[in-house]
C-alpha cells in the first residue's frame, strides 16, 4: 500500500501534463494573437483591436475571411510611418551632410548656390533655392558613383550622424510599435514590404537590421542605374536622372510592378500614401488601411494638415469617411522610440 501511495502523485501529475498537452494541440490555449505580449507598446484601444481582429480574421483557417499565406501582402510607407521625418526628411539631412563631407573635392561649391547656402548654413538662401535647388543637392550627392560606393556612404552616415533634436543615431528614431507590428504580421505569415517616396538605395543598406525587411522587399524612388564593364570589372553606376518617383499615384504602380499582388494591408501617414491606401482598400475581401497620426508633441511631433513635411489632409478626411484605422500616436502608443521609457 505504501508503494502505491508513492507513485500515485506521479501518475496524477503525468495525467495532468498529458491533458495540458492535449488542450494545447486542440487549440484550448488562448490564441497567440490575443496575448498582450504580441504588441506590447500598443495601448489597449481601437487601433490595436482593429489590427488584432483583422489579422485573426485573415489567418484563421476556416474563417470566411481567410487569406492564403502567399497573398498576405503588407506594405508600409517609411518616412513618418516607420521612423520620424521631422524637422525634415532624413534622406535630405543626409544629402546636406554629404555636401559638407564632399566639399573639399568640389571647391566650386563655395561660390555656387545652393551648395554655398549649405556650406554657410544659410537657411534663407537654401529655402529660396526651392525644389529645384533641393533636387540639385540630392543629384550631386546621390549619383555619379557605383551602387556599392553609395551604400558605403549611407552606412558611414548612419554610424556617425546624429539627429539635430534628440542627439540619437537616425536608426534609433524608428518607431517601436511599428517594428512590433512588422514582427507580429510576419509571425502570422505576412510578407512585409516598404513602399516609400525615399530613394531605394538609400534605404536598402539598413532596413533589414532596423525593421527585418530585406533589400529585395524595399521599393522606393530611384535614379537610373547603368551597367558598365571596364577592364574586366563590372559595376552599376548611378546616373543623374530620376527614373521613378514612388510617391502618390506612383505607389500603386510600383506595387504592381515589383510585387505583382494587391496588398491586403497598408500603412502610411500622409497624403503621399493616399493612393496606396485606396488601392489596398479597394480590393476584394477583408482589407486593412491604417494611418499613423502624429499627435504627440512631447515625445515626437504633432502635425498634419498644415505641415510641409508629411502633410496629412486629404488622406485624413478619407480615412475618417471610409472607416480606416487612424492611430493616435499620443494615446495609443505607450512608447515611441527604443530610448523612451514605456
Amino acid at each position: 500500500m505504501r508503494r502505491f501511495n508513492d507513485i500515485e502523485p506521479m501518475r496524477r501529475w503525468l495525467g495532468w501534463m498529458w491533458l495540458c498537452a492535449l488542450c494545447l494541440l486542440a487549440g484550448c490555449a488562448a490564441p497567440a494573437s490575443q496575448t498582450r505580449a504580441d504588441l506590447p507598446s500598443w495601448a489597449d484601444g481601437p487601433s490595436r483591436s482593429a489590427i488584432v481582429e483583422f489579422v485573426d480574421a485573415v489567418t484563421q483557417p476556416g474563417s470566411p475571411d481567410f487569406v492564403a499565406p502567399e497573398a498576405r501582402i503588407a506594405v508600409f510607407d517609411n518616412d513618418g510611418t516607420l521612423w520620424s521625418e521631422q524637422p525634415m526628411y532624413f534622406q535630405f539631412l543626409f544629402a546636406l551632410d554629404e555636401v559638407r563631407a564632399q566639399a573639399p573635392s568640389h571647391p566650386e561649391w563655395n561660390s555656387r548656390q545652393p551648395f554655398k547656402a549649405v556650406l554657410q548654413d544659410d537657411k534663407a538662401a537654401l529655402a529660396k533655392s526651392g525644389e529645384r535647388g533641393l533636387m540639385e543637392i540630392v543629384v550631386a550627392t546621390h549619383t555619379g558613383m557605383t551602387v556599392e560606393q553609395f551604400s558605403q556612404r549611407v552606412d558611414e552616415w548612419l554610424r556617425t550622424a546624429r539627429h539635430p533634436r534628440t542627439g540619437k543615431p537616425y536608426t534609433s528614431m524608428t518607431y517601436v510599435p511599428m517594428r512590433e507590428l512588422l514582427d507580429y504580421l510576419r509571425a502570422r505569415g505576412f510578407k512585409t514590404y516598404i513602399v516609400s517616396g525615399g530613394e531605394t538605395e538609400f534605404m536598402r543598406p539598413w532596413t533589414e537590421a532596423a525593421y527585418g525587411v530585406p533589400p529585395e522587399q524595399v521599393i522606393g524612388s530611384g535614379f537610373t542605374t547603368e551597367f558598365q564593364a571596364q577592364g574586366g570589372t563590372f559595376q552599376l553606376m548611378r546616373q543623374p536622372k530620376l527614373e521613378f518617383n514612388d510617391d502618390g499615384p506612383g505607389k500603386p504602380v510600383a506595387i504592381q510592378r515589383y510585387i505583382g499582388r494587391r496588398p491586403i494591408l497598408a500603412f502610411g501617414n500622409s497624403d503621399g500614401d493616399l493612393q496606396m491606401l485606396q488601392w489596398t482598400a479597394a480590393g476584394s475581401g477583408k482589407r486593412f488601411a491604417g494611418i499613423v497620426h502624429h499627435t504627440d508633441a512631447k515625445r515626437e511631433w504633432a502635425y498634419d494638415r498644415d505641415s510641409s513635411i508629411g502633410r496629412l489632409d486629404k488622406a485624413l478626411d478619407e480615412a475618417r469617411s471610409k472607416g480606416w484605422t487612424v492611430v493616435d500616436m499620443e494615446k495609443e502608443w505607450t512608447r515611441i522610440y527604443e530610448f523612451n521609457q514605456p
